[in-house]
């Protein structure tokens, strides 16, 4: 083989090896283990601590029933082609069953036509898709969630004053559910409460700063942020850091989980947060996978759960296991 080939070769392999470093990552075996039991996950994105805790519940049940699991996801959770790539694959490997979290609700229903024909059965993670193919979803409630940050929140600012959100989405079920259970509840117990501005950041930390700091700029009596996953809380804290608020000045109550949001709730700079079960939820997925594979009774919806935290309880034995770090 003369140089050129060589070298060829060489970047060749680096990059398929890069791009499965970034994009898929197996837990417990992968689809051409023979004779064993192989489910395919394909999650919203890879970016945030949430989606690494729903792997490892996954993984952890997918041992403990001793069945053979894989992760993809896109690097981040904008990247809808991407995803549907992964889910096409995750088809043409033709697992025992596939787990899916959608990120547009629309364009993923001709790959789960395509999955139903290939005979593949279908569950769903934390979003679902606008199909009669799936027989289950294990997600938190996002709505009674949104309700809880809001009670939480009016709570907090006595029931009255200018709020603003910046959420993740305004296509993704969890995006639009947890805006609008937070608005509902508002409007209906808390009329004193304003809502002058929703904007959305597409869960990245960065854009939601540069929001959450127009938005103090543009109201300079904004009394509450809310932030409506991980990537927008953290924006928010950033933003809150930059302008150099005192713990306290604005209102900000979050959504999940992360180091991040931990160190701002102790330090006093964010009041609280929601946080799911991302454990749970890939232990249920996979509980639920498995029983569809093998022609069992499945639960249509499963509630993981969701959870307020705050100074008073972010070390208390109910609520750690349900923070990633």
């Amino acid at each position: 083989m003369n140089g050129f080939k060589k070298a060829a070769v060489l970047v060749s392999a680096v990059a398929v090896m890069a791009l499965s470093a970034c994009a898929s990552s197996s837990g417990g075996g992968s689809g051409g283990d023979s004779g064993k039991m192989n489910i395919a996950l394909v999650s919203k994105g890879f970016q945030h601590q949430f989606w690494q805790a729903v792997k490892s519940g996954a993984q952890e049940k997918a041992k403990a029933l001793g069945v053979s699991m894989t992760f993809d996801g896109p690097a981040a959770e904008t990247e809808v082609d991407a995803q549907l790539q992964m889910l096409q694959t995750a088809i043409d490997r033709k697992p025992s069953a596939i787990g899916y979290a959608a990120l547009d609700p629309e364009a993923c229903v001709p790959l789960l036509d395509s999955a139903k024909q290939a005979g593949i059965p279908v569950v769903e993670f934390d979003a679902g898709c606008n199909s009669k193919v799936p027989v289950s979803i294990c997600k938190t409630d996002s709505k009674t969630a949104g309700a809880l940050a809001a009670e939480h929140m009016a709570q907090l600012m006595g029931g009255k004053g200018k709020i603003a959100i910046v959420g993740h989405s305004q296509i993704n079920s969890t995006g639009v559910e947890r805006r609008d259970g937070f608005v509902e509840k508002m409007k209906k117990s808390y009329p004193d409460i304003q809502v002058v501005d929703i904007q959305y950041g597409d869960g990245d930390h960065l854009k939601s700063a540069d929001i959450a700091k127009a938005m103090l700029s543009a109201h300079p009596d904004l009394k509450g942020l809310y932030g409506t996953n991980e990537g927008s809380a953290i924006g928010i804290v950033d933003a809150a850091k930059e302008l150099k608020l005192q713990p306290g000045a604005v209102t900000i109550v979050g959504f999940d989980s992360g180091q991040a949001q931990i160190d701002a709730i102790k330090s006093g700079l964010m009041a609280g947060a929601i946080t799911q079960d991302p454990m749970g939820i890939g232990r249920c997925t996979i509980d639920q996978a498995v029983k569809a594979a093998k022609g069992e009774k499945t639960d249509a919806v499963i509630d993981t759960g969701s959870y307020w935290y705050d100074k008073t309880n972010v070390d208390d034995a109910k609520i750690t296991p349900m923070l990633y770090k």
